[in-house]
């Protein structure tokens, strides 16, 4: 009766809102209620969390993946691996009889081979190759990690056996094989699309050797996905899985409670007494390698200044936007690295909350009647579940401080797209790592190489930091390394292109019945263990 109570209460004061009316009927299958659009189904042409959701684990597999227990580098597509005594070549022994999916519109003659890995990367890193350009030629994690540089070559020995030869070595490179990121493609289907005609088809209606196949998808209302019976390790429980399209997070806690969806994604911190109220509802929790951050766009005077930079970091009273946003449940950023990195420094520290001292560097530099813009995602994030509203506290930071700020946002679609254009003054976002190697918070976000292909909100590029972050991901060392990654984050603490604001825990909320491992540690969201238990 109390459910009823509050699903009731909440209806009548959002009702402006859909989900209202419960299920009597539940569909088969499991209903997520996600956050926003896919901007591909192709994980290699987006960073954006949403698209990875739908796309990485539901529909693919990689040669490596990261066991969620151990934290460990396990077989995927590939059963064996040989790195050479130099490091740069590593072979790849592939597994036997794993087919792709079988769809409306493709039947694949055969399984999976050496030439899908050849033809995956190939189409990444060759220019020429027919499939390069199709979806844009910008392959944004590839490109921003260093990997186009870092690889060589892809050469197929025989079916079942792959050698990448690497430029230079790192101790990087098989984790990065692991992310999401690093599909596997089908060679045959990209062959049958260009004698079509249609090559933009192999993002929009994939065909991989996932758990899960698309059968659907409407924008801003669902995407539809039917069980792979053939998949190699065995067919999933799930029948059917369907993405209900939700943006609002108070609109997916209304049809969680109602029964509309099984699993609601992104719960605000605020939500989760009222889930966790609920007999039949539970709430998920990981930690997260993530980080949301303040990022200045570097290239546009004043922020082009590191004296200006301090000033606005120094503004921001960090404990408030833990306290209003997170309701403390994340952790205070001390740089990039979460606590849970191998390579954190509890030692470092940034600067902290000082509006006086922040007045007076702005005199010192002589900038006056400041004015910058604050892009806001849209929607929540795992590390940052109310980017609005943190950037409604900033603004509340800086007036303080005499600098006049706007807000601006737009829909999710035409946000990650806006950004490519780097308009904005500052940005508020963040990352979430897809491998537990420390370099996946530098590189990929502060590297030059990530400047020029769009994952450095910060337009910042500074040579001495490139050599240093290349110096780590090549040292073997750990120990080493840890030093490494302890003076990139003092320079990072002095420039300040960015400043780190949290590192928040991933959470979903459930229905009690349907258990198993969704949230892994690294990574999108995974359904291929999910079972509904009586």
């Amino acid at each position: 009766m109390a459910k009823l109570r509050l699903l009731v209460a909440l209806c009548a004061t959002l009702g402006w809102l859909t989900g209202c009316g419960g299920a009597s009927e539940p569909p088969a299958g499991l209903v997520y209620c996600s956050e926003g659009d896919p901007d591909s189904f192709n994980p290699q042409l987006t960073t954006s969390g949403t698209s990875i959701d739908a796309s990485a684990k539901q529909l693919y597999n990689r040669l490596l993946r990261f066991d969620p227990n151990t934290e460990t580098l396990v077989p995927d597509l590939a059963t064996a691996w040989q790195v050479s005594d130099d490091g740069l070549e590593v072979r790849f022994t592939l597994r036997r009889g794993v087919p792709f999916h079988h769809t409306d519109r493709f039947q694949p003659s055969r399984e999976m081979n050496a030439d899908d890995v050849v033809f995956s990367f190939a189409r990444v890193l060759d220019v020429n190759h027919p499939f390069h350009g199709v979806g844009g030629g910008r392959y944004p994690y590839f490109q921003s990690a260093g990997l186009t540089k870092q690889i060589k070559t892809v050469r197929k020995l025989d079916d079942h056996l792959v050698v990448f030869e690497l430029n230079y070595a790192s101790a990087s490179f098989l984790s990065e094989l692991a992310t999401d990121f690093a599909v596997i493609l089908s060679a045959e289907y990209g062959g049958y699309l260009l004698a079509e005609q249609m090559p933009e088809r192999i993002d929009l209606e994939p065909v991989g050797t996932g758990p899960f196949k698309l059968t659907g998808y409407q924008r801003q209302h669902y995407i539809r996905y039917q069980r792979h019976d053939q998949y190699w390790a065995g067919p999933v429980a799930l029948e059917r899985l369907v993405y209900d399209i939700t943006p609002h997070s108070t609109s997916r806690l209304i049809k969680l409670i109602g029964g509309d969806c099984d699993v609601a994604a992104l719960p605000q911190i605020s939500e989760l007494s009222v889930i966790q109220q609920q007999d039949d509802l539970a709430v998920d929790t990981r930690p997260g390698l993530n980080v949301a951050y303040w990022a200045f766009n570097t290239q546009k005077p004043p922020l082009d200044n590191p004296l200006v930079r301090r000033a606005l970091s120094l503004a921001v009273d960090q404990r408030r936007i833990l306290a209003a946003v997170y309701h403390n449940t994340a952790v205070a950023s001390h740089g990039l690295l979460p606590p849970i990195s191998w390579a954190y420094d509890a030692d470092n520290a940034l600067p902290e909350y000082n509006p006086d001292k922040a007045r007076l560097l702005l005199q010192q530099v002589g900038v006056e009647q400041l004015e910058i813009t604050i892009w806001a995602m849209p929607v929540g994030r795992i590390y940052n579940p109310n980017p609005i509203k943190t950037a409604e506290l900033i603004q509340q930071d800086l007036a303080k401080i005499g600098v006049n700020s706007t807000i601006v946002s737009y829909d999710w679609a035409v946000f990650v797209n806006r950004l490519e254009y780097a308009e904005y003054d500052s940005v508020l976002i963040g990352w979430s790592a897809d491998t537990y190697d420390p370099d996946n918070f530098f590189t990929p976000l502060l590297s030059c190489e990530a400047l020029v292909f769009g994952s450095n909100r910060a337009r910042w590029c500074n040579g001495e930091f490139d050599a240093l972050m290349r110096e780590a991901r090549q040292s073997n060392d750990p120990q080493t390394r840890q030093a490494l990654y302890r003076e990139l984050e003092r320079i990072l603490r002095q420039e300040l292109p960015l400043f780190p604001l949290a590192h928040a825990s991933r959470t979903l909320g459930r229905q009690r019945a349907w258990q198993g491992p969704m949230l892994h540690t690294t990574g999108g969201i995974d359904f291929s263990a999910v079972v509904k238990e009586p």
